[in-house]
């Protein structure tokens, strides 16, 4: 029985998990670093986390959830949700929790992992699930030590974090600040928020359902499915402006600027984004600008020159006092396995492989690194729908390849698909929304190593049926010598 490693427990390790489990491989382990599963939305707990994609789409097709309390639920249900769809798909005896891996060596004839507290153990196939927002970045600031508050990056929240009658300062606008902000408002003695750009946002049309939307839900299954295909046709919508549909992106284009005009008036420009709308993540909200509105919460545009004992000094001179620090800062979601040092065919590294920009077949498959296949890997991040939707096409395709493995043995996709593969991305990425300005989807160097440039549809079809054609099949090889210590 083909033996398989999945790192990860959050939407996409669980994803592959039930497919594999369904299609008859029971040899299966989930590792995960964190001590229990769910991904990000385990680890963001701060006030206010909640989804911003309607929840009956960021669901598993397979698992579709009659006991959501609201369209957009909190970070609660979400992981609840994915807890019992855990238990639900009898994948709690393969979970090891708290082992976190460290390194990963392809020996020739399997992968070689070794976790944190020095143990190893080998599998045929390697499905590395480590998301894309998993490492957050803390900015350097000059004076970072010499702050007496306390400081916290909104993915490290914890119960100790107090706010109330604090002074808190948040840096950042993105999605996660969009939602803290509002939520601490009211407790905090103040909020300041220092904005580097501001964000182009959209309604967020929320509402709750009932006991007895609920209990229709369980009782006629097809209203489900039903509110699934309805978001569906939304973000094609919202999908067509991001790609470049320009009627969409005017149509939708037009409904942020009402919103803007209608909820921010007295804020003018400070709130007025100076980038093309898409290029950056759009953020969904209902009360992120009634917020920067009260007398309490102040909206600082000017940038930051270093922290001091107080709190923050921005470059105009001014010293803002502070309690609290949030850093709202995001991840670095171009550094894919950032915390995971692989070694494949040859005792190729891959982080040296990446060193220009990360890329794999289909998001997917790497040259060089036989039986390893990425969930939520590069180009794979979606601009305009559900994540969860990719997810669940790669671990279908996943699955189809580990049957491949599993009748002929290790399989390496073959360099010129992979080369092609990544040609054609950058080539539509380049004249994309999301070249024209500074943003998590782009590394240092301006490549677009994050987002898929076509629709959802494109990425299922183009995922649907594994091609034999595109991999190589290896011959066993002598096993692998432990990687040099100069290499990692």
């Amino acid at each position: 029985m083909t033996r398989v490693a999945i790192i990860g427990a959050g939407f996409g390790g669980i994803a592959a998990a039930h497919l594999l489990r369904q299609a008859g491989f029971t040899d299966l382990t989930v590792f995960d670093r964190g001590d229990d599963v769910g991904g990000v939305w385990r680890d963001n707990t701060y006030p206010g986390c909640a989804c911003d994609i309607p929840a009956p789409l960021y669901s598993y097709s397979f698992a579709v959830n009659p006991d959501w309390t609201q369209r957009f639920p909190p970070q609660s249900e979400i992981l609840a949700y994915l807890r019992r769809c855990v238990r639900d798909f009898g994948l709690t005896p393969h979970l090891r929790l708290g082992q976190t891996i460290t390194d990963a060596v392809w020996t020739g004839t399997s992968w070689r992992l070794t976790g944190a507290d020095g143990r190893t153990e080998e599998f045929d196939v390697l499905i590395p699930a480590l998301g894309q927002l998993s490492e957050p970045i803390v900015p350097r600031l000059e004076g970072a030590a010499d702050f007496d508050g306390q400081a916290v990056h909104t993915a490290q929240w914890s119960p100790a974090v107090a706010v109330a009658g604090r002074r808190v300062g948040v840096i950042g606008t993105g999605a996660s600040a969009i939602q803290l902000v509002p939520a601490i408002a009211d407790a905090a003695a103040s909020v300041v928020v220092f904005q580097r750009s501001a964000p182009w946002t959209l309604p967020k049309p929320n509402r709750r359902y009932g006991r007895v939307r609920r209990a229709l839900n369980r009782r006629l299954p097809g209203l489900m499915r039903a509110s699934r295909a309805g978001t569906w046709l939304l973000t094609v919508v919202t999908g067509k402006a991001v790609t470049g549909n320009p009627l969409a992106r005017y149509a939708v284009g037009a409904v942020s600027r009402t919103q803007r005009f209608v909820q921010a008036r007295q804020l003018g420009s400070q709130v007025r984004p100076d980038y093309a709308m898409g290029c950056k993540r759009v953020l969904f909200t209902g009360d992120w600008f009634r917020t920067l509105r009260r007398p309490d919460v102040r909206l600082v545009t000017v940038g930051i020159e270093r922290l001091t004992a107080t709190g923050v000094r921005t470059t105009d001179g001014v010293d803002h006092p502070l309690d609290l620090l949030v850093y709202g800062t995001g991840f670095a979601a171009t550094e894919f396995l950032a915390s995971l040092r692989v070694y494949g065919r040859d005792g190729r590294y891959l982080a040296d492989e990446w060193r220009a920009g990360a890329y794999a077949h289909l998001g997917i498959a790497v040259p060089g690194f036989p039986n390893l296949f990425l969930m939520y890997g590069p180009n794979t991040n979606t601009g305009n729908t559900s994540v969860v939707y990719f997810h669940e096409a790669q671990a279908r395709y996943i699955v189809q390849a580990v049957r491949a493995v599993d009748a002929s043995g290790p399989l390496e996709v073959r360099d010129e698909v992979a080369t092609a593969f990544d040609a054609e991305m950058q080539s539509r990425l380049t004249g994309s929304i999301w070249s024209g300005c500074e943003s998590w989807y782009r590394t240092g160097t301006g490549r677009i190593v994050t987002n898929w440039p076509g629709s959802a549809a494109e990425y299922r079809s183009r995922t649907r049926r594994f091609r034999s054609a595109d991999y190589t099949s290896l011959e066993p090889a002598p096993v692998a010598t432990a990687p040099s210590p100069a290499r990692t």
